[in-house]
């Protein structure tokens, strides 16, 4: 519910503070006291666009902060799907600057526009004359025959298996459009992947294959530097390993004589031991080093091969060429899968449909069975509301189709005279007949779902007498279940407020500004009887508004 409300600098208002209740509360006042502008200033707080005219002085900036009691809305989960501080009381604040900025918080939190308009919706709802349109929408007409067929778990549960739904048929639209293109390119993928599947190259092969070319192709140079390498090592008079035998047994002489000469004989053995390790390996290259045409003609095939490839599939690499052969099998396999793959998707549709049509038949059936008793409260309603003759006909056609709510359409038709003909409400229902059928709306929706704060906005326009009196029998009877705020024009309405507040204007140093306060009893018998009888108050007006009050 709204705790309270603070506004400064904005439109006629300089600085107000108001605490509102439970039940029912009634906002009066002369027209153009500013009754309007407490419902922009709470519209502009929960996320309507602003702008300079906004602010009474330009010079300082408008604040508005509201604040909520959230213990029964259950909007943890909003709060925190949103990155916001969940507080039983929160606090939402809307600042407009006088350079034409605006900024918005929650519980001191940053929020955004749209933030704000989400939460909106969970919290107030404001009735004045063009929402009635709500009356006609679809949507909104299964939301009143749901709430009191208690069908809010089911349809949050058939919304659930919908999208499930929805997802899979997507899945199942997408595999049979890459069926029908890949299918196209069927022959084409299968050549290519044939081609690179016979080449069957390795990760590291292309490296190995131009090494071994590069070998090849330099036999001859290689064999003269090997033969070279062994006559510097092995010739008999200035070969390595002989000056290396004749070093070795020079130092071995004096060895004994010192540790110094025992280390200098040591790391010549251990050169001596490397160059003949080295000449062993040298002699083996020699060995093996031959000029063999066969085998540089199958290298050179096999990089060319593989140089056609990477040219045609446009990379460099062979790893690259192994992830094009991936993706090609995967096309492949998916045309040549297609059939069992589809089948399998439509399997699962299947399965989830029936799921989801068993929900459905639930839905329906609830629907069904509270049909006669929401024709029932309504046409009560509005025979209390002076529509006597005021008749409903109230349909729900099962259909194939699956709707975001349910597999029904929906038909709900309105007749204001006796022998009438049905039609819809947009077509057949006067203005304030629409007016009447919202307000007994709201009064079913208030006992069979947790509806937010309703603000009415003269609600009772172009209505007098007992259907006034009935109109405030039901504001204050849905105040037992909600919070309800209600601007009038009259006393029979004003009399049933728990709270009454009086909107009013003012004038200092030549400076008109509205203003609101909260009235004592006292001040209340006043207000009503001038609401009956004007200005000058009659004795009798006081009295009528006593008892209005008792």
């Amino acid at each position: 519910m709204l705790a309270k409300l603070f506004i400064q600098n904005y439109a006629l208002i300089d600085k107000l503070s108001i605490d509102f209740t439970e039940g029912l509360s009634i906002i009066t006042g002369e027209t153009g006291s500013g009754k309007s502008i407490l419902l922009g200033a709470l519209g502009l707080v929960l996320g309507n666009r602003a702008d300079l005219s906004s602010l009474k002085n330009n010079d300082t900036k408008c604040i508005i902060e509201a604040e909520f009691n959230l213990a029964a809305y259950k909007l943890e989960r909003f709060f925190s799907k949103n990155d916001l501080d969940y507080e039983e009381n929160t606090i939402i604040r809307r600042e407009i600057l006088p350079s034409g900025k605006s900024r918005a918080f929650v519980n001191d939190t940053p929020v955004n526009l749209s933030n704000l308009s989400q939460l909106k919706s969970k919290l107030i709802d404001i009735h004045s004359q063009h929402q009635t349109l709500q009356l006609s929408d679809v949507d909104f007409q299964f939301s009143i025959l749901d709430a009191l067929a208690k069908n809010d778990k089911k349809i949050a549960s058939y919304k659930r298996g919908l999208k499930q739904y929805n997802v899979l048929v997507s899945e199942l639209k997408k595999l049979k459009e890459n069926q029908q293109q890949e299918q196209q390119q069927y022959e084409y993928n299968l050549h290519l992947f044939k081609e690179l599947e016979e080449a069957d190259f390795k990760s590291n092969e292309q490296d190995e294959l131009e090494k071994k070319l590069d070998v090849l192709n330099n036999v001859e140079d290689i064999k003269v530097s090997l033969s070279e390498a062994i006559q510097i090592t092995t010739g008999e008079e200035f070969g390595v390993q002989n000056l290396l035998n004749s070093l070795e047994n020079s130092i071995q002489k004096i060895s004994g004589f010192s540790k110094e000469y025992e280390t200098l004989h040591q790391r010549i053995t251990s050169v001596k031991i490397e160059i003949d390790d080295i000449v062993t390996e040298i002699e083996n290259s020699n060995e093996i080093v031959e000029f063999n045409p066969v085998e540089l003609e199958t290298i050179n095939d096999r990089l060319q091969l593989l140089y056609s490839l990477q040219k045609k599939h446009q990379v460099a690499t062979i790893d690259e060429l192994l992830v094009i052969y991936e993706g090609l099998a995967e096309k492949v396999n998916s045309v040549e899968n297609a059939s069992e793959i589809i089948t399998n998707k439509q399997k699962e549709i299947d399965e989830v449909a029936e799921k989801l049509d068993s929900v459905a038949k639930l839905i329906t059936e609830a629907r069904e069975k509270a049909i006669p008793k929401l024709k029932k409260e309504l046409e009560f309603l509005l025979s209390e509301l002076g529509m006597p003759n005021a008749t409903f006909s109230i349909a729900v056609q099962p259909t194939e189709k699956y709707q975001s709510n349910g597999k029904d359409e929906l038909q709900f038709l309105f007749s204001a005279n006796k022998g009438g003909n049905y039609g819809e409400l947009k077509k057949v229902a006067s203005g304030g007949e629409l007016s009447r059928i919202m307000l007994s709306v709201k009064k079913i929706l208030s006992q069979n779902t947790k509806l937010p704060t309703i603000i009415f906005d003269e609600i009772d326009t172009g209505v007098s007498g007992e259907v006034s009196n009935k109109i405030a029998d039901i504001m204050q009877k849905m105040g037992n279940y909600m919070q309800v705020i209600a601007i009038t024009h009259l006393p029979q309405i004003a009399s049933k407020g728990i709270s009454h507040f009086k909107v009013y204007k003012e004038e200092v140093d030549g400076i008109t500004s509205s203003n609101l306060k909260q009235l004592t009893k006292e001040e209340r018998i006043v207000e009503i009887a001038e609401m009956l009888s004007g200005k000058d108050i009659s004795d009798s007006a006081l009295i009528h508004a006593k008892e209005l009050l008792n």
